[in-house]
């Protein structure tokens, strides 16, 4: 089962430029593989950020094919690209649109990150749109660290490789099993 991006609607209190305090409901987006898991995750994140009382008011599945962050940005675009292909047998032109929600610190740099993004794309594509996005933060999985990620698949390729063996009944002697663990 892969995980998906949930959008998660946050209400408090903080305080503006001004200091003065104001309630506020903020959209997040985690990586889940559930609205469960979604909500068990967006309260443990905000619990770090937020020492006041929070609720969370919504949670939807993020209509995002891809999440891409850019270092020294701090704002969040939404990228409509579409992907040009062609219908031999009707001889037709279609397009298909995906949305990826990209970093940049304006429009100009969000269109730029979402050109980089694209480069290794085999087939056309238009990016018909980008505008800025609500999103505060988004909190994946693995927290973008991607040696966490490395040391995972290493070790299951570890386990997979090596023979379980299994101890034969009463005889005290281990028989090697082809499954991997």
């Amino acid at each position: 089962m892969s995980a998906t991006w949930y959008e998660c609607k946050v209400k408090y209190r903080k305080v503006d430029e001004t200091g003065a305090q104001k309630i506020a409901t903020e959209p997040y987006l985690v990586d889940a593989i559930s609205y469960t898991e979604a909500e068990k995750r967006i309260n443990e994140e905000m619990a770090a950020y937020v020492s006041e009382e929070f609720k969370i008011t919504n949670i939807k599945v993020g209509n995002y094919a891809e999440i891409h962050p850019f270092e020294n940005a701090d704002r969040w675009f939404k990228s409509k690209v579409s992907l040009v292909s062609f219908d031999e047998e009707s001889g037709k032109e279609r397009k298909s649109n995906m949305y990826l929600l990209v970093q940049g610190n304006d429009v100009k740099e969000a269109y730029d990150n979402t050109v980089q993004v694209m480069k290794n794309t085999m087939g056309d594509y238009t990016i018909p749109a980008i505008s800025e996005s609500p999103i505060m933060d988004v909190f994946p999985y693995f927290s973008g660290e991607e040696g966490e990620a490395e040391q995972l698949e290493r070790f299951n390729a570890l386990k997979a490789s090596r023979p379980v063996l299994e101890e034969i009944e009463d005889t005290g002697e281990f028989l090697e099993v082809e499954e991997a663990i």
